[in-house]
C-alpha cells in the first residue's frame, strides 16, 4: 500500500494569512492510496479532517450561517469511476459516545486493525492489514464522528451540550451528510447509512429526517447490533420485556462457555427463543400465582437453558439482569463474562460480586483500536490535530431524550414511516448471538411490529446473524460473512430474506 499527499482544494483549507483568523475553518488531509486485490489495485483518496458545520440563527438575515460544530470524519473515494452514480455510505457507531473507529477499522474502510478475538487478543504492537473486503470496492466510504468522540467538537464559543442528545444528534448527523453531499456534487448517487450499536438508532433517526425534512431518500440503512426501542432492554421496574429478549442471548453465550455440550448453537437458540415467545411471559405475568412448584419447575427450566444454578434463577424471581447473569455463567471459574461479546472472558476481581465490574471484550479490543487509530491518521493519512482522538468519551453524558418524556425512547416508527414513505429504502440488520448489549431477539420482537406491510418485511428487510458478538467482525468467520452482505446490500447482487420471519 502507498500514500501520496496532494494539494487540498482553495475551499477546504487555511491560509496563516487568512485576514480573518478567528473564523474557524475546514483542516481537511487529501492522500492518494492504492489497494491490492485479487481483480487488480483499487485507487482511492482519504480525505481526513474536520469540517466547519453552520446554522442560519433564528430571527437572521436568510443565509446568514453561523459556526457551530467542527465535525471529524474520512471519506474514502474511489477513482476511476462514474461518481454520480457510484453508491456512497456514511458510517457511525454510537455509544452515545463511540467514535467510529470500530466500524472504519474493524470492517468498512480499506484498512482494518489486527485486533485478535476472544481467547486471543491482539498484543502490542498493533498493527493494521489491507481490508480485501472493504466496501470501498462497491461504494465510497464517509467515516463520521459524532460531537465530542474522535476528533468532532463545538465550534470556538458554542457548547458541546447542545448536541449531546437524540434529536440534536440527529439534526447534526444530517446537516453533515448534506453538507458532504453538496460539497462533492454527489446529489444523484445512491445514499446508504451504516450504523452501529446506537448507531443504529443514529441512522433510523437521521434517515427518516433526511425524507421529512429535505425529501432526501435513502436507498439503503445497514442496522448492525441494532437498538430500535430502548423498553426492549432498559431493566426497570415493571418492565419485563428485557428478560424475556435476552433469554435467547444467555442460552447462546452459556453454549460458547460449553454449558450445552454436545448441542448445536442454533438449536440452543431455537429452544430458548421458543421458551421465550411461548411459556416464560406467562411465566412472569402469573408472579405471585405461581405455586412454589411451578416456581420451582421453571427456575430449573431457565437454569438449565443459561447455564445457571436454578437455586439462583429462583432467587432472582426467574427475572435475570444481564449484568448479573455476566458476573454469574462462570462464577464458579473465577471468571466474568463480556457484554458486548459473551465469548469473552477475565477474571472477577471480586469472586461474589453481584455484578460484572469492566467488559472484558471491550478492555481487550479497544487497545488495539486506539493505538491503530492514532498512527493511522497521523502516519499514513497524514492529519494531525491538538486534541486528543475519543475513542469512547463519557463526556457526551447525560445524553438527552427530551422528546421521550413518559414513554419509552424508540426510533422504530421512524423507520417505519421512512419505509412507508420511500418505496426503494431497503434495510439489512446483523444480529450477532453472543451480543448482550443489543440482544438479537429484542430487534428480532421490533422489526415484527413494524408499522409496514407484511410483503415489506419480508422483501426490504434482510436479517442476518454471526456467530459472534456486538462487534461480530472481531471473528475472522463473521467479518467476511458481514462484508459479504453488505457488498450485497450494496450492490443488489442478492434480494431480501427468502422466507417471511
Amino acid at each position: 500500500m502507498n500514500a501520496e499527499p496532494t494539494t487540498p482544494s482553495p475551499d477546504s483549507t487555511t491560509s496563516a494569512a487568512d485576514p480573518v483568523a478567528e473564523k474557524p475553518e475546514d483542516h481537511l488531509v487529501t492522500t492518494l492510496h492504492s489497494l491490492s486485490l485479487p481483480d487488480g489495485a483499487l485507487d482511492y483518496t482519504a480525505t481526513a479532517g474536520t469540517v466547519v458545520l453552520t446554522e442560519e440563527p433564528e430571527g437572521e438575515e436568510y443565509g446568514r450561517g453561523a459556526a457551530h460544530a467542527e465535525l471529524f470524519s474520512v471519506s474514502y473515494v474511489a477513482q476511476g469511476t462514474d461518481a454520480a452514480e457510484r453508491p456512497v455510505m456514511f458510517a457511525f457507531n454510537g455509544g452515545p459516545g463511540a467514535s467510529t473507529v470500530w466500524l472504519h477499522l474493524g470492517l468498512l474502510g480499506p484498512r482494518r486493525v489486527d485486533s485478535g478475538d476472544a481467547g486471543a487478543p491482539a498484543a502490542a504492537p498493533h498493527r493494521l492489514l489491507d481490508n480485501h473486503e472493504t466496501i470501498l470496492q462497491d461504494a465510497d466510504l464517509v467515516v463520521v464522528d459524532a460531537m465530542t468522540t474522535g476528533y468532532s467538537r463545538p465550534a470556538p464559543g458554542q457548547k458541546p451540550n447542545r448536541h449531546h442528545g437524540l434529536a440534536e444528534d440527529r439534526d447534526l448527523i444530517t446537516a453533515f451528510v448534506i453538507d458532504w453531499l453538496t460539497r462533492h456534487q454527489r446529489w444523484t448517487s445512491p445514499l446508504y447509512l451504516a450504523g452501529e450499536s446506537y448507531g443504529t438508532t443514529r441512522a433510523s433517526a437521521v434517515a427518516a429526517h433526511l425524507m421529512d425534512r429535505y425529501y432526501v431518500a435513502v436507498a439503503g440503512i445497514a442496522l448492525i447490533s441494532p437498538v430500535l426501542d430502548f423498553g426492549t432492554l432498559r431493566f426497570h421496574a415493571g418492565n419485563d420485556r428485557p428478560y424475556l429478549h435476552y433469554l435467547p442471548t444467555y442460552a447462546a453465550i452459556a453454549h460458547a462457555h460449553g454449558k450445552h455440550s454436545g448441542r448445536m448453537l442454533q438449536d440452543v437458540v431455537d429452544e430458548a427463543e421458543a421458551f421465550t415467545e411461548q411459556e416464560y411471559p406467562a411465566l412472569l405475568a402469573a408472579g405471585l400465582r405461581l405455586t412454589p412448584e411451578q416456581k420451582q419447575e421453571a427456575a430449573a427450566r431457565i437454569g438449565a437453558l443459561i447455564g445457571v444454578d436454578p437455586q439462583w434463577v429462583e432467587r432472582a424471581d426467574l427475572r435475570i439482569e444481564h449484568m448479573a447473569f455476566l458476573a454469574e455463567l462462570l462464577r464458579q471459574e473465577g471468571l466474568v463474562t463480556g457484554r458486548i461479546d459473551g465469548r469473552f472472558t477475565a477474571p472477577a476481581g471480586d469472586g461474589n460480586a453481584p455484578r460484572m465490574e469492566t467488559d472484558p471484550s471491550i478492555d481487550q479490543l479497544a487497545p488495539a483500536y486506539t493505538a491503530t487509530i492514532n498512527q493511522y491518521l497521523r502516519g499514513e493519512l497524514e492529519f494531525s490535530s491538538d486534541v486528543v482522538y475519543e475513542i469512547m468519551s463519557g463526556r457526551v453524558h447525560p445524553w438527552s431524550y427530551k422528546d421521550f418524556e413518559n414513554r419509552s425512547v424508540e426510533v422504530a416508527s421512524d423507520l417505519a414511516r421512512l419505509l412507508r414513505k420511500s418505496p426503494h429504502t431497503k434495510v439489512l440488520v446483523s444480529h450477532g448471538y453472543h451480543d448482550a448489549a443489543t440482544p438479537f431477539h429484542a430487534s428480532e420482537h421490533v422489526l415484527a411490529q413494524l408499522a409496514i406491510p407484511r410483503e415489506d418485511y419480508g422483501e426490504r428487510i434482510r436479517i442476518e446473524y454471526y456467530e459472534a458478538g456486538h462487534m461480530m467482525y472481531c471473528h475472522e468467520p463473521s467479518r467476511l460473512a458481514l462484508s459479504q452482505h453488505l457488498s450485497e446490500f450494496v450492490t443488489g447482487a442478492e434480494g431480501a430474506q427468502d422466507e417471511l420471519g
